[in-house]
This record gives C-alpha cells, sequence and structure tokens, in this order.
C-alpha cells in the first residue's frame, strides 16, 4: 500500500480520519492525498469563499503532515456533491485506500439517500476505512467476517495483499444458519434433539470455515462460529466486542437498481453500529 487518501469536511469526526491515516502512511511509508469538497449547489459566492477557505486549511493541514510527521501529502478541493466528487476522484487518481470519517448516527434516517459516508463507500473504486474510534496507537486485534462467498474470498485477498496490519492477531468469523430450528416443525424437536443437531450444524460449519481459510491462505487466522441467533451484523458486532477486536474488515457486494438504496445490506448496518473501525473492501478491487 503506497498511496492514502483522505477525505476531510474539517469536523471532529474527519480528524480521526486523517490521525488514522497519518498513523498507517508513516507505519508503511505511504504518500498521502487529503482532499475535500465543496458543494456547487449553492450561490457561486459562497462556494468561490468556502472554496477559499477550504484551500487555506489544505495547506496548513499539509505543511503539518510534512514537517511533523513527515508525511508527503498533495491536497485538492474539489467542487461538487460531496460523495460524487470522492468517488469520481478516487477513480481517476487509483489510491489504495480511501479513509473516512464516521457518519453522522441520526436516530430517524432517510433510507433512499444515507448520509454522504454510506453514498461513498456504496460506490467507491477501492477499500474504504470509515475511522470510528478516536486513534491513539496502530492497530491490535482485527477480526474478518466472511460468508463464505467468492466475494468475501476476494475481499480477503485484498486485505492480506495490502499489508495494512502486520504482526497482529487475526480473527475470521463466520454465522452459520440451523434452518431445520427456523421451519415450523422446529417446536416437535425436544431440547436435546436441538442441542445435538445444532453441534452437527456447527461441526460442518467449522469444517467449512478452515476449508474456506486455508483455500484463501489465512489459515493461521482465529476461527469463530456465531449461530445467526440474531441478525448476522448483530453476530459479527458481538465476535468483536468478545475478542476486543479495534479492526472489523468486511466485503461489500454490488447491487443494482433500487435494492442498492433500500434496507441496506449486512455491511451496511455493521458501519451503521459499530464503535470499531471499519475496513470495507468493493468486489471492483483488483486483486
Amino acid at each position: 500500500m503506497k498511496h492514502v487518501m483522505v477525505a476531510t469536511d474539517f469536523s471532529e469526526r474527519s480528524d480521526r480520519a486523517l490521525r488514522r491515516a497519518t498513523l498507517l502512511a508513516r507505519s508503511i511509508g505511504a504518500q498521502m492525498t487529503l482532499i475535500t469538497a465543496v458543494d456547487e449547489d449553492r450561490p457561486r459566492r459562497m462556494v468561490e469563499e468556502e472554496k477559499r477557505e477550504a484551500e487555506s486549511l489544505l495547506r496548513a493541514m499539509k505543511m503539518t503532515l510534512r514537517d511533523v510527521d513527515g508525511i508527503g501529502c498533495e491536497t485538492r478541493v474539489l467542487v461538487a456533491e460531496p460523495s460524487q466528487a470522492i468517488v469520481e476522484f478516487a477513480a481517476e487518481i487509483a489510491p489504495d485506500l480511501l479513509v473516512l470519517g464516521p457518519h453522522r448516527r441520526q436516530l430517524f434516517r432517510d433510507i433512499f439517500v444515507g448520509t454522504t459516508a454510506e453514498r461513498t463507500i456504496r460506490n467507491a473504486p477501492c477499500p474504504v476505512l470509515m475511522v470510528n474510534a478516536a486513534p491513539v496507537a496502530a492497530y491490535r486485534n482485527v477480526l474478518l467476517a466472511t460468508d463464505l462467498s467468492k466475494t468475501s474470498a476476494h475481499a480477503l485477498n485484498i486485505y492480506a495483499k495490502a499489508a495494512l496490519t502486520t504482526d497482529v492477531p487475526h480473527s475470521v468469523v463466520h454465522v452459520f444458519e440451523a434452518p431445520m430450528l427456523q421451519l415450523a416443525t422446529a417446536s416437535a424437536l425436544t431440547q436435546q434433539e436441538a442441542k445435538l443437531y445444532i453441534e452437527d450444524v456447527k461441526r460442518d460449519a467449522a469444517r467449512t470455515l478452515s476449508s474456506f481459510m486455508a483455500a484463501v491462505g489465512i489459515g493461521g487466522a482465529q476461527p469463530l462460529l456465531r449461530q445467526n441467533t440474531t441478525a448476522v451484523n448483530h453476530e459479527i458486532l458481538a465476535a468483536a466486542a468478545e475478542i476486543d477486536a479495534d479492526l472489523i474488515v468486511v466485503a461489500s457486494k454490488q447491487r443494482d437498481g433500487l435494492e442498492r438504496w433500500l434496507l441496506g445490506s449486512m455491511t451496511e448496518r455493521v458501519l451503521r453500529d459499530a464503535t470499531v473501525d471499519v475496513l470495507v473492501i468493493p468486489p471492483m478491487c483488483a486483486a
């Protein structure tokens, strides 16, 4: 990983993203591109004034990165709708990683639009790191979430090649289903029969996960299995809390039409609820 792009809106949330990106860039010797977007859908005078102010702030941040942190940095002010501007510029310069601050957590959410962060992550052409926690040190414990699909295998390959974290414990969590317990006839099972059935399903899931990890090349990670007694995203977050993970890695899936805007995927639900950092790897990333 040689090039990290950071999108900022100069908020406290974005400060977290910049600090985490700085820690990563210093540890792996990467260059940084720091950008901000000025929404063009306003009077021209206001847009120009905000652009000048943004350029001034970025220059000051660039000097600090150079003089204090020893990181080479380029800056750019984009004038366009923020999520569109970020995605298009990422496609243009092809960074190895895009770093964002967390979205605003709102009680009532527009499910058709979402936040700038969510829209950016849905369409980004590269891995996106959402920084939820205040960065104080390098990552210490990483949780890789998988559904055993080809998309997930591709994402874990991308993660391994990126060398974002090295020499830290990794765990791989898979949430398995026990379909017989979801049938109407499940009530006919005794408690002992249900227990034995879950044990059988878990053993099968363990063998499948082990084969998957070996095929992907992450056999040295710690396998974790959880039954889907709650929603998959809840089980992933519970696993992260259980092992005290400070980074969760998930794959996103390509969706078309209204589906991408309605209800949200498991990945989006993890992003909305996580209090630790989340790395999202889209399927279009080159292996």
